[in-house]
């Protein structure tokens, strides 16, 4: 029992030196994520915001078109379970 309790305590530890290491890589990382929000220098906002709501415009288009793609594949798929069914009983 009292190797089981050292034991977890070692893991305590180790996670703690775990935490300890990932938060500057958090820090950097929201640092480089508010750099990617604002606009570049010598762009106005209005610019900016344009160019960001087209590309959100682009990704909503290409979503519309995977879901699009899914749902052809699911109705594959059911139709060819359907198949099989049929298939199945009439043997």
């Amino acid at each position: 029992m009292s190797s089981r309790l050292r034991g977890r305590g070692a893991l305590e530890r180790a996670l703690a030196r775990l935490r300890l290491r990932r938060r500057p890589a958090q820090d950097e990382s929201a640092l480089r994520q508010a750099q990617a929000e604002a606009p570049p220098p010598g762009v106005s906002q209005a610019a900016f915001r344009a160019v960001v709501e087209e590309r959100l415009r682009g990704l909503d288009r290409q979503l519309d078109e995977v879901k699009g793609r899914v749902n052809g594949l699911l109705f594959l798929l059911a139709g060819s379970v359907a198949a099989q069914i049929v298939l199945g009983l009439a043997t």
